[in-house]
């Protein structure tokens, strides 16, 4: 039989020249080492080795099972030592979805730092806008999720990471610049820009606008954030974004931001991942580093 052992004791043998030497390193007894090789050659009917003056010098058979040591004895201990990167979170993939636009644009400044942390961890976005996120974190299709909209389930735990405020963006000459507030009414004769999702998870519709019964005049969709703050800059309507994402997107832009209603839609971003993951080194690491980067 041919076994990991044996294989051991040959490329020993080979690197250190003697068979005490082998046993020495191997931490077995010298007999122990020689049984061993007896054994084998007593199997096939061949031999390893012979001695040659105080050395000893490997035959074809042996020489073949040389090789084959030092082909696939690498390939044990490299497998070795992944499992054991494993056991310690080293190793594995972090699959993120994405419920929300701007969450990419956070999502980006935190990849650089995690995958320096974290060399030996797949790392895959997906872009989850029009999924629904929490079923696919269930489905373990992805393994975290970003979301503005936690949900209170048991087998879910969510993580705020930052808080902040959605905000009205509009052109520096438009009529309602002037105003540090606006009001459900305001809007009326607007053309809003949003981005492509469905009315029931734009704030700005569920929060502000439905439950006073007001909608915009028109209300049009564009798929990023950067065309639709040149789209307001270009005074081509009004657009909500979150409060961070102006002050860093739109520097230098002939735009200025005001609070929905008096007292503004206040949100936070959240990661959210399946009770009982978060023993998950690899998890774990990309949730601290989240907290401690914010936004």
């Amino acid at each position: 039989m041919i076994d990991r052992q044996l294989l051991a004791i040959l490329r020993e043998v080979d690197r250190l020249g003697s068979v005490t030497a082998a046993a020495g390193r191997l931490n077995v007894t010298q007999s122990a080492l020689s049984h061993t090789i007896r054994k084998v050659e007593e199997r096939h009917g061949i031999t390893i080795w012979t001695k040659k003056g105080r050395g000893l010098r490997f035959t074809q058979a042996g020489q073949h099972l040389l090789a084959l040591a030092q082909r696939v004895l690498p390939q044990f201990e490299h497998a070795e030592r992944v499992l054991g990167d494993y056991a310690v979170g080293l190793r594995g993939a972090l699959r993120v979805g994405m419920e929300c636009h701007p969450c990419q644009k956070w999502l980006m400044r935190m990849t650089a730092a995690y995958l320096a942390h974290w060399p030996d961890v797949d790392f895959e976005v997906r872009t989850a806008f029009r999924f629904d996120g929490v079923a696919a974190l269930l489905d373990s299709e992805i393994d975290l999720l970003i979301t503005p909209d936690p949900v209170d389930l048991p087998e879910v735990l969510f993580t705020p990471v930052f808080d902040y405020e959605l905000v009205l963006v509009v052109h520096d000459a438009h009529p309602l610049a002037a105003r540090a507030m606006v009001l459900p009414q305001d809007l009326l004769d607007q053309e809003l820009i949003t981005v492509p999702v469905g009315l029931e998870r734009l704030d700005v519709f569920t929060r502000f606008l439905v439950p006073s019964h007001c909608r915009p005049r028109r209300h049009r969709t564009v798929e990023t954030t950067d065309l639709m703050l040149q789209l307001v800059a270009a005074g081509r309507g009004v657009t909500v974004l979150p409060d961070w994402l102006v002050r860093e997107e739109a520097a230098g832009m002939p735009v200025r931001t005001l609070r929905l209603g008096p007292d503004g839609i206040a949100k936070s971003i959240n990661l959210g991942i399946r009770r009982g993951d978060g023993g998950e080194a690899h998890i774990a690491g990309f949730l601290a580093l989240a907290r401690r980067m914010g936004h």
